[in-house]
């Protein structure tokens, strides 16, 4: 068994341990608060007892020996009552003399029960015991615990996984292979001169293979990976954060050569502040990471990658040469990426020979690696459901519009006003687009609910783009608002369906004006501040001719989408009865509307 398994069942039973006193405790106490709660409510205080067996009120009496509480029982009453004396001695004698007066009350004097005893000695060293158990939680809580995941220190636990396991990522394959050199033969480097980064920030989109490319990195330099997430340093007592910082570091130094990889680094290396509390703490946690940084050399081979999704939060500090000195960006794949990372997914899944991974490649665009396996997995349970034998072309078309567009509502109950009003606003988008050269060609149009929508529009995708140009963003404005146009003059009436339509619309088109820079007066300008008062150097107005521009270009390409429309009625209704009549059109069906 391994050294970390050993350490996890000792952690565990030590976990275990500490709980089981809390447990005892908590339940001792409740037991004996229940109890004095009962008491309290029936007390009586000695001198009322005193007068009360003076007036031989009292019909029997209960003392324990050693002991301070008095249990009474009055004539003519059920419920007993208790009270406590300072000293039993001369209570006893008091009892004594007036046993002569009045013989009929009865004395009892018990022996003390010795367990009851053990539990009220327990009872009042319960805070001791409770302090005693948070400090040795606190002190388990300076290491790093079961936080942290190390691979590789055996055969047993290696993270398995190569560059060939990681697909779409060639070029930053490339940047990275020198630190498996360096990791595998140091000396190499060395003796050139060469200092290989002590840090590698890799920063992307979430799902673009950050984690994969780090594991990739210590599979093939065979060293032990420390995998950590930002957030396993922060916790509520002051200093564990940078305690676990120092506890991190001694450990990779231990089993040097390795690489420590910090996951989602943004949770501790934010911009640091001046204010107190949570903030306070983040701050110690990153500048124990920076001091840590600072204090191994090089040649220790140790390598520190870390990843985030936002890099614009980091402090400057730790982007320093000598710290994370090196930054990799990791992109979405672009469409010959994402055909090789199509074949790494489907060697473990039974494929039909009529899929073209290429053109899926093509209508997946912007899909992560993350995405375009969770895809195959979900066309792969399609595929179970359906009682296929192999992974249909249908299935994966399926699984697309499940994870782009939402889950079929077939037990929707749609009116046939609104199945009316749905399929105009589809069929608005679909011909609007038709006629916009920059715009995609359709794919398939549908009026069946899928999520919270009441119908789709699926374009087909054909090519990465990376620039997107203004003439562009002006025809996807007016194919946005084809669906409100076709309401408006189809059934001379608009809807609430168009809200995200115009909400996206809205979005390009302040966008175009505060950070593209494509306003004609305004000109090459970004007005994209994080602060209001910040336009002001443009001048007091500056705010009202934004709104005015945005809103301009929002009409425009509203009445653009209408007089496409107007010229095209015919086909706007003809299409709009076939989605009536099948409720789903595809690309070739479609099309047919358009042949003279």
């Amino acid at each position: 068994m391994s050294k970390q398994n050993n350490k996890k069942k000792k952690d565990d039973k030590v976990i275990l341990i500490v709980s089981i006193i809390l447990i005892i405790a908590i339940a001792i106490f409740g037991i004996f608060f229940i109890k004095g709660q009962k008491d309290k409510e029936k007390e009586i205080t000695y001198d009322k007892l005193y007068q009360d067996i003076i007036a031989k009120k009292v019909e029997k009496i209960e003392m324990t020996i050693g002991g301070s509480s008095v249990t009474v029982k009055y004539i003519g009453e059920d419920e007993e009552k208790t009270t406590h004396v300072n000293s039993l001695q001369p209570f006893m004698e008091f009892v004594n003399s007036q046993l002569l007066e009045n013989p009929e009350m009865k004395v009892d004097l018990k022996t003390p029960n010795q367990f009851l005893a053990f539990f009220e000695n327990i009872l009042s060293f319960l805070p001791t015991i409770l302090l005693v158990v948070l400090m040795f939680m606190i002190f388990q809580m300076q290491g790093l615990g079961e936080k942290g995941k190390v691979y590789g220190e055996n055969e047993d636990n290696s993270t398995n996984v190569k560059f060939a396991d990681v697909a779409g990522l060639d070029e930053e394959k490339n940047e990275l292979i020198e630190i498996v050199d360096f990791l595998k033969n140091p000396k190499k480097f060395q003796n050139m001169g060469a200092k290989i980064p002590k840090g590698i920030l890799l920063y992307g989109k979430p799902g673009t293979g950050k984690t994969l490319i780090a594991k990739a990195i210590a599979g093939e330099a065979n060293v032990p990976f420390i995998s950590m997430s930002g957030s396993e340093f922060i916790e509520m007592f002051a200093g564990l954060g940078a305690s676990r910082v120092r506890k991190l570091f001694e450990k990779a130094k231990k089993i040097a050569p390795c690489i420590v990889f910090i996951d989602e680094i943004d949770a501790i290396g934010s911009r640091r502040t001046s204010n107190s509390g949570a903030e306070s703490e983040n701050n110690q946690t990153l500048n124990q990471l920076l001091v840590e940084m600072d204090g191994f050399e090089s040649s220790e081979t140790i390598i520190v990658l870390a990843a985030t999704n936002r890099p614009e939060m980091l402090d400057k500090a730790l982007l320093r040469p000598g710290r994370f000195d090196r930054q990799v960006t990791i992109p979405a794949p672009d469409l010959l990426g994402r055909e090789e990372i199509l074949k790494l997914y489907t060697k473990d899944k039974k494929i039909s020979k009529d899929i073209d991974l290429k053109e899926l490649a093509g209508d997946t665009a912007g899909f992560t690696g993350a995405e375009l396996s969770n895809l195959l997995n979900e066309a792969a349970i399609i595929a179970t459901r359906n009682n296929h034998k192999v992974i249909e072309k249908e299935d994966i078309e399926t699984a697309v519009k499940k994870i782009t567009v939402g889950l079929e509502k077939h037990n929707r109950v749609v009116s046939e006003k609104d199945k009316k009003l749905t399929a105009y606003h589809e069929a608005g988008h679909a011909v609007v687009s038709k006629f916009l050269e920059t715009q995609d060609n359709v794919k398939e149009i549908s009026i069946i609910p899928r999520g919270l929508t009441g119908g789709y529009t699926m374009y087909k995708t054909n090519e990465d783009k990376y620039y997107v140009s203004k003439t562009e963003l002006e025809e996807k404005m007016i194919a946005l608002l084809g669906g409100r146009a076709a309401e408006k003059i189809a059934l001379n009436d608009i809807s609430t369906g168009a809200s995200n339509d115009i909400e996206v619309a809205t979005g390009i088109a302040r966008d175009m004006i505060t950070v593209y820079g494509m306003s004609n007066s305004l000109g090459p300008i970004s007005l994209k501040v994080d602060e209001p008062y910040e336009l002001q150097i443009f001048g007091e107005d500056i705010t009202d001719e934004v709104g005015n521009q945005v809103k301009e270009l929002v009409d425009v390409a509203y009445v653009n989408a209408q007089k496409i429309l107007i010229d095209h009625i015919e086909i706007l209704h003809k299409v709009a009865h076939e989605l009536l009549e099948k409720e789903t059109i595809s690309e070739q069906e479609f099309d047919s509307f358009f042949v003279e």
